[in-house]
């Protein structure tokens, strides 16, 4: 079968589940105006083919690309060039995930360009790319994760003290953000090419996970630092939620096209810099498998272009105005019970999240299955949508008051836990924060703070994310302990 034709029926699978349940709340509860409608629908099927194409190009382009440097980096044998590579790789390839530059947009609209977007990726950038190449330096000197992960998270702890609740919630969307379509591959495949030059295969399999949760650690302590460096504490902004949109369907559309190539190429332009520059000098691949990368490259550029049109022109209005409509309603059920159904099927149709889940079933030969894996990622995650909204409803309830105890769980289970399913666990934390989290989730929650009285858009839209990205990996976890304690009776 075409591998076009296999990701346009994946990315399908995963869109789908939010498109069938807007046109039912259309045709029942939350009738939209027809242009909206159109728009949703155009932005859909955009965002289904774009994000076909893009993951091809992932595949046979960004995929190698990790390997091929991952496995040159570590040959090397010179630290200079290990911390070169990670602070290099980690920035470029942080600034051009897509579900970043979703993030960013959503920071500098809501905040009314207070927060520019061009701030929030460069520093969170900064921030992936330091935290990228310490994590690196972990695999290269058989760091144990748990210390590492309890280390920095302690580091985190002690900056949430001096941070206001606002940036508080964009730090830890941040890092949920920064680990998505892009990001998650090429991570993955860098620790993989890096750790599988290690002789000792236990620890190998171990280190190919891991690299993710550091990396993602790096944005939650970039934004913090802006916060506290340039002493912004109170934000205050709105969600423009337009309910009766003017112009043509295809106006947003043919808007959005030139913006979005452009800032795309630039984003792209480095990583194509630098692995011409090292096939050139060192790894001088033949012509067939460097023209493979390349049209790998060139397919990521479209896809990432057709993707980002989608979301931005017509796919993340209607998550907000959907969000909006239900947090007025009387009856609160309704915008509980979509807000877990959402999270439980978005999950399972992340592109990322399968790349992760054959990756766990491989590395443990098929002792950890999929089926598993997805059904705790699913039950996090919709608990985690569910809680976001709780949140938002009830006054004075803020986001620490999840994420402190959340995370004592999860650096505590880290203790108790078999050490491969700590990797494992904070990477999917990662991963589960994928396009349909960063895009659709994200608008229909800030939509429903803007509808609630008493709620604030920033302070309480902010953070879902964060929550999707925490509740992974405390599920994850936990189905380690179950199969350590399996695995102990079956001993006996």
């Amino acid at each position: 079968m075409n591998p076009l034709t296999d990701k346009l029926k994946e990315v399908l699978v995963s869109v789908m589940p939010i498109v069938a349940m807007v046109l039912l709340l259309n045709f029942t509860i939350v009738p939209l105006e027809g242009t909206i409608l159109m728009r949703f629908l155009l932005g859909a099927g955009l965002i289904v083919l774009g994000l076909a194409i893009f993951l091809l190009g992932t595949d046979i382009g960004i995929t190698p690309i990790g390997n091929y440097l991952g496995k040159g980096v570590t040959r090397s044998n010179k630290v200079w060039v290990v911390i070169v590579a990670g602070l290099f790789l980690g920035f470029f390839i942080s600034i051009a995930e897509p579900d970043l530059h979703i993030l960013a947009n959503q920071i500098n609209t809501v905040t009314g360009g207070v927060v520019p977007s061009s701030t929030i990726l460069v520093s969170v950038s900064i921030g992936i790319a330091v935290m990228m190449t310490i994590g690196i330096l972990r695999i290269v000197y058989n760091v144990p994760l748990f210390k590492l992960l309890t280390g920095v998270y302690l580091f985190i702890l002690v900056l949430s003290l001096f941070t206001s609740s606002e940036f508080l919630a964009i730090s830890f969307d941040a890092s949920g953000a920064t680990t998505g379509a892009l990001t998650v591959p090429f991570m993955l495949s860098l620790s993989s090419g890096i750790s599988s030059l290690k002789k000792n295969g236990k620890a190998s399999e171990k280190d190919s996970f891991g690299l993710v949760a550091i990396s993602s650690s790096g944005a939650i302590i970039a934004v913090m630092f802006l916060n506290i460096i340039t002493g912004q504490n109170e934000l205050t902004g709105e969600l423009p939620v337009d309910l009766n949109p003017s112009g043509t369907v295809l106006e947003p559309f043919i808007h959005e096209l030139p913006i979005i190539s452009q800032e795309i190429f630039i984003a792209l332009l480095p990583i194509v810099l630098v692995f011409l520059g090292y096939n050139f000098f060192s790894l001088r691949l033949n012509k067939r498998p460097l023209r493979r990368v390349l049209k790998g490259i060139v397919y990521v550029f479209v896809g990432l272009v057709i993707f980002l049109v989608g979301v931005n022109a017509g796919f993340m209005n209607v998550g907000s105005v959907v969000g909006y409509r239900l947090a007025g309603m009387e009856m609160s059920i309704y915008l509980l019970v979509i807000a877990f159904v959402l999270g439980l099927v978005t999950i399972l149709a992340e592109p990322a999240v399968y790349v992760l889940t054959h990756q766990i079933e491989q590395v443990t030969n098929g002792y950890v299955k999929r089926k598993a894996v997805l059904g705790a990622l699913s039950l996090g995650v919709g608990l985690a949508v569910l809680l976001s909204v709780i949140r938002i409803m009830v006054p004075g309830l803020e986001l620490w008051h999840y994420l402190l105890p959340g995370y004592i769980i999860a650096v505590g289970l880290m203790y108790i836990v078999p050490k491969m399913f700590i990797g494992m666990a904070f990477d999917a934390g990662g991963v589960a924060s994928g396009p349909m989290t960063a895009t659709f989730i994200l608008a229909f929650v800030q939509g429903a703070a803007q509808s609630i009285e008493g709620a604030d858009v920033i302070r309480d839209g902010f953070g879902m994310i964060a929550m999707v990205a925490m509740m992974p990996i405390i599920t994850l976890q936990l189905l380690g302990l179950i199969f350590k304690l399996k695995s102990k009776r079956e001993d006996r």
